[in-house]
């Protein structure tokens, strides 16, 4: 019986050993960085910019997996089906928390499939009217909204995107009525706007910078609860006298759950160099990202707190998936 318990301890330390081994040499092949968005957009180039930098770092290839469709369900999914190596990582944004409320079923459970291993950084959409409108500021947008209840269109680059939350979440707290008018992505809403057949869009900074400076376009707003360094002549939605009212869009790395604490950590110490490179700063402050890299517990916790603000959110504005 000794000499079998022996057999079993040798057994242990070896198992363990090569469990130390296998992690002090990871990365030992490329990683998979899986982004649910087709390629071009906005998220799809800020994680491109990322996988460069942690190529970098980590002496191996990152490669970019754009596995898009259902509202980000499908990318997400595969990851959450995927060994627990680090191999295998997602980049994360807004829908990941709020497809939980939007869509009656998913075939995972988001608060159990995944660990958290980075919170790169949140940023605030950016409110845009044309400028011939006889609304200049946020004040004067909401109390014409008020005295002409239903007569105004706002466009979103899809349904369940944060441009469309955005503005259901303004019509909740402001109590004013609009007409959404979804769109398949930013392009062709931003040029509607433009052509003066909707009439304001709760559009990300990188979608509608280009057009504010050129002045084709007015921002009034920003979306975020404190003024943004992008926009800082630009009040808040709250200051305009919307109480509460806050909606960011944001980026993380998830990989799946069981993955150890020591890969989740490599990652981490990866992508908080990878940030600091300036290919990722310039392609970030294009979307007006403010980078602020906080580790699992952060990420975690921003996570409970979206899913909560757009269940209601959802709840209240009755919003259904396409």
């Amino acid at each position: 019986m000794i000499a079998r318990g022996v057999r079993l301890g040798y057994a242990l330390l070896l198992a363990m050993a090569g469990s130390s081994q296998a992690l002090a040499a990871f990365p030992d092949k490329p990683i998979r960085l899986v982004i649910p968005f087709p390629p071009g957009g906005g998220t799809d180039l800020v994680g491109r910019a990322l996988a460069e930098g942690m190529s970098k770092d980590l002496g191996q290839q990152i490669i970019v997996d754009n596995r898009s469709g259902a509202g980000t369900v499908i990318g997400t999914e595969h990851v959450a089906t995927r060994p627990p190596d680090g191999y295998t990582i997602l980049f994360i944004s807004l829908p990941f928390a709020t497809n939980p409320s939007l869509l009656k079923s998913l075939p995972y459970d988001t608060t159990k499939a995944f660990a958290p291993v980075v919170l790169i950084g949140r940023y605030p959409n950016v409110v845009v009217v044309p400028p011939e409108r006889p609304y200049k500021t946020m004040q004067e947008f909401i109390a014409y909204a008020k005295a002409n209840p239903g007569k105004l269109n706002y466009g979103s680059f899809g349904n369940g995107t944060s441009t469309h939350l955005g503005a259901e979440m303004l019509k909740v707290l402001a109590k004013i009525e609009m007409t959404h008018v979804p769109y398949k992505g930013g392009g062709p809403a931003i040029i509607d706007l433009l052509g003066g057949r909707l009439d304001v869009i709760f559009a990300t900074a990188g979608s509608a910078g280009s057009h504010v400076r050129s002045g084709k376009l007015r921002a009034i707003a920003v979306t975020s609860a404190t003024r943004s360094p992008a926009y800082p002549q630009l009040p808040t939605i709250a200051e305009a006298g919307v109480p509460g009212y806050e909606a960011i869009a944001w980026y993380g790395v998830m990989a799946p759950a069981g993955t150890p604490s020591e890969i989740i950590a490599r990652l981490n110490a990866s992508v908080t160099l990878a940030a600091q490179a300036e290919n990722f700063r310039t392609r970030s402050a294009e979307d007006g990202l403010e980078i602020s890299i906080e580790g699992p517990a952060a990420l975690a916790k921003l996570l409970i707190t979206e899913q909560a603000r757009w269940q209601s959110v959802v709840r209240e504005a009755n919003i259904k998936p396409d």
